[in-house]
């Protein structure tokens, strides 16, 4: 969130240890950093430990909120034995004053929201949303749950956000997933790279996104919010959640954006977990990292999200290296010398002579686009590719990283590929 001209990143802190194989996910605290230009951070104390019945096996994810009055608040789901069943709780800051907000106390009629649902699975049912109005002047927020097997955004009303009412119709459900954990509810304007305060007057031909966290992947839906009935109304339906759209088909999961007063855009980021092994990271002594925050909104036609680094990362740029008008053949290697490669921001554009080359593409791709890039690797030629970028590369080659791209012809279009291989030559 960004409130008195400080940001503030919470996150999910094991205080005990890089891994812990038995008790990794209980001892969970809420991790706490500070920032005035979300480049560099002062790291302060846990702002949330496990401490009373309604958390006491660990402080989950959760949302921040600025109510109207400029009170802040945090609603996270807390843990409350080993089978891990879950509710939701609220903590508030100390003291206002404090520019960093160090200090959090958890309000005594905690737990706020219980599981007291049927057919919910009690240990699928966390990580609630920032809250926004709706036009009846009530807050709401969205709470992910496997309700009967289904993967379901449950609502909850409030007056004061503090006591809340679930409605009997959940925000949006479907069949094709069943837990959904990390759950973000924003409004958009196709077009418009401006963010929206979904608690303000949502301009006409906004749209809103759904996004949740499964099975390793950042998955959204664009639609529309119906405030009658307070539901969130799919553009298109997918019951295969395959297809769903993914925010990074990269490692980059469990996302949170929030809406920058401060620039008036929308800023999401994720933790991007490692491939480091469980020694690695009990020798190095930490382990997941962040990944940048982006920029996010909607194209033009009102269906895709894109998203770039926030422009304040211009100012790690130094020691630019330029080339320009470079001709590569098949099999060609050029060395772009004199950088730090362990910090390379890298910006390249290529031209293609021709596409005429291009393969025809296989919608049956769509399915697992990881898979087809694992078996078109960066070694195997086609029409158009691979060509990109190879990094993080040894003096002999037998370690790197291929970032490449291929083009293929679809039906009406051209489709473009973009594979990170993290796996070295043998």
């Amino acid at each position: 969130m960004y409130y008195n001209g400080v940001y503030h990143e919470f996150y999910q802190y094991n205080p005990d240890g890089a891994f812990d194989p038995n008790d990794s996910l209980m001892n969970m605290v809420w991790g706490h950093s500070v920032s005035t230009d979300l480049i560099n951070w002062i790291g302060l104390e846990p702002a949330i430990e496990p401490d009373t019945p309604s958390d006491i096996c660990g402080c989950w994810t959760g949302s921040a909120t600025i109510l109207f009055g400029e009170q802040p608040v945090i609603i996270y789901t807390g843990l409350i034995d080993r089978k891990a069943n879950q509710v939701q709780n609220i903590a508030l800051p100390k003291n206002r004053s404090d520019p960093y907000l160090r200090e959090w106390a958890k309000v005594g009629n905690n737990p706020v929201i219980q599981h007291v649902i049927p057919g919910l699975n009690s240990s699928h049912f966390r990580d609630p949303t920032t809250g926004w109005i709706g036009p009846d002047g009530l807050w709401r927020i969205a709470v992910g749950a496997e309700v009967n097997g289904i993967g379901t955004a449950l609502l909850y009303k409030s007056k004061d956000f503090m006591n809340w009412t679930r409605i009997a119709r959940p925000l949006y459900s479907n069949n094709a997933l069943n837990m959904w954990e990390c759950l973000d509810f924003f409004a958009v304007l196709p077009g418009s790279n401006n963010g929206l305060d979904m608690s303000s007057q949502i301009p006409s031909g906004a749209k809103h996104v759904l996004k949740v966290s499964i099975n390793s992947c950042d998955m959204y839906i664009v639609g529309v919010y119906d405030l009658k009935r307070d539901e969130f109304v799919p553009d298109t339906v997918q019951d295969d959640n395959r297809l769903w759209t993914r925010i990074d088909y990269g490692t980059f999961y469990a996302s949170k954006s929030f809406f920058d007063s401060k620039h008036g855009r929308r800023v999401i980021w994720a933790w991007s977990n490692e491939t480091d092994s469980y020694s690695d990271d009990i020798a190095k002594g930490w382990a997941g990292i962040h990944s940048i925050p982006r920029t996010i909104w909607l194209d033009g036609d009102g269906k895709q999200l894109i998203q770039w680094p926030v422009e304040e990362i211009e100012s790690l740029r130094i020691n630019e290296i330029n080339h320009q008008g470079l001709e590569l053949k098949k099999g060609d290697l050029f060395e772009i010398k004199g950088i730090d490669t362990l910090q390379a921001d890298v910006e390249i554009d290529f031209e293609p002579t021709s596409i005429d080359d291009a393969e025809p593409f296989d919608p049956s791709w769509l399915f697992d686009p990881r898979k087809h890039c694992r078996e078109a690797d960066a070694s195997a030629h086609g029409g158009i590719g691979p060509f990109g970028l190879v990094i993080l590369a040894s003096d002999n080659m037998e370690e790197h990283t291929a970032v490449h791209f291929r083009v293929y012809k679809s039906q009406e279009k051209y489709m473009i590929l973009m594979c990170s291989d993290l796996r070295s030559l043998p």
